[in-house]
């Protein structure tokens, strides 16, 4: 087995093991990738201070993310679809993050269900959801994820109208995949990921099908989706989701000050700082410009978290050096999760861990939440002087 020492090892290893439309779906953006790319690149624009001569022993990455004690302050982002990335890849994925001692975020979008997860997973996991037209479908979820212990909602609200990526459209994106003769022959070179797929009844989308009114097969529920995702999403929808949960709130998709002062105002326990990976509105900043503004304009009122473009633990250290309290993760331990499963899941979480131990470390801090710009050299127009 090849040694893997990186974020970069494991994705390399997704993209040989995995079909091609669910390695695509998890790397890609939308329209022309802009924002996909500057959400990493943005990143490495940020240089690290070195300190040496300090006590460096007794180190802790210990955290806490909306109360929640955490083994570092890294949650695993929503990500849709996970299950075909590697059977029953939600499950594996919880169970991977209950262990480490981090968050896991299910996905509306998931193929194991609500319900699967929780019986599957040692601990509470935290449930993403995307606002639906369907006012019965909408309640009945929010009052699945409520029975099923979810410890906390993540609502997003920048998925009201669906970004265009180019890649999926062209690879005809669906689960399970549809057998046209390029998709045949693509999976016919990942018989290892089909082998597991035969071997799992987890091949839709589990919070829809047999939920949703009228969706009970594929085709139904491509129509259905089609359809549904809720463009007259607006505050007042928010406070009435808000009052349905009654319990911990994160607002995700915040990339502009006055919106995060919104959020504030509205009582939320968290926002994140996300452009939804680049997969939305391409030509966005990235979210490591935005943070810094945010931060100064709500920080001490509100949790701020961090999420899209990170990939090592050195950016998860320069995010909470920025004023985040919190990251998440998508793509990196989606890698993991393609190449490996839960071993893999399991993998990017210890990578992520120890370069962020190990460059605190040698920035001259031991613990997490001692870090700061002072840890830090950032451009002096790196948030820009944007008209």
């Amino acid at each position: 087995m090849a040694v893997v020492t990186c974020i970069e090892d494991l994705r390399r290893m997704h993209r040989r093991r995995v079909p091609r439309m669910f390695y695509d779906y998890a790397e890609s953006g939308s329209w022309t990738e802009q924002t996909f790319r500057d959400n990493s690149s943005d990143f490495a624009a940020i240089r690290l201070r070195q300190k040496v001569a300090v006590d460096m022993d007794g180190r802790s990455l210990k955290g806490r993310m909306i109360g929640q004690d955490v083994a570092m302050p890294v949650a695993l982002a929503p990500v849709g679809l996970t299950g075909m990335q590697s059977a029953d890849g939600e499950i594996k994925a919880a169970q991977a993050a209950a262990a480490f001692g981090v968050p896991f975020t299910l996905s509306t979008m998931s193929i194991c269900s609500i319900e699967d997860v929780a019986r599957h997973s040692p601990s509470p996991f935290w449930f993403q959801l995307y606002v639906m037209r369907d006012q019965e479908f909408l309640a009945a979820i929010i009052e699945r994820a409520r029975r099923a212990g979810c410890s906390a909602l993540v609502l997003t609200l920048d998925l009201q109208i669906l970004g265009q990526r180019h890649k999926d459209l062209k690879n005809g994106l669906s689960a399970p995949p549809r057998l046209t003769l390029p998709t045949l022959l693509n999976l016919a070179t990942k018989w290892a990921w089909g082998l597991e797929m035969l071997g799992t009844r987890r091949r839709f989308f589990g919070n829809i099908v047999g939920h949703a009114k009228g969706v009970g097969n594929p085709a139904s529920l491509m129509a259905w989706t089609a359809e549904q995702f809720d463009p007259r999403l607006d505050w007042d929808k928010i406070a009435a989701i808000r009052d349905m949960w009654g319990g911990k709130l994160i607002l995700k998709g915040i990339l502009d000050e006055d919106d995060a002062r919104r959020a504030a105002d509205f009582g939320a326990d968290a926002i994140v700082v996300s452009n939804h990976g680049g997969r939305q509105l391409d030509g966005a900043l990235s979210s490591v410009r935005r943070l810094g503004p945010i931060v100064r304009a709500v920080g001490d009122r509100i949790e701020v978290h961090l999420d899209s473009g990170i990939r090592s633990g050195q950016d998860v250290l320069k995010a909470l050096a920025l004023g985040a309290k919190g990251t998440f993760i998508g793509r990196a331990y989606i890698y993991g999760l393609g190449a490996m499963g839960r071993q893999g899941v399991t993998r990017a979480l210890e990578i992520i861990a120890r370069e962020l131990d190990i460059t605190m470390a040698l920035c001259g801090e031991r613990d997490v939440a001692a870090l700061g710009r002072h840890n830090l050299y950032v451009p002096a127009d790196f948030e820009g002087d944007w008209a």
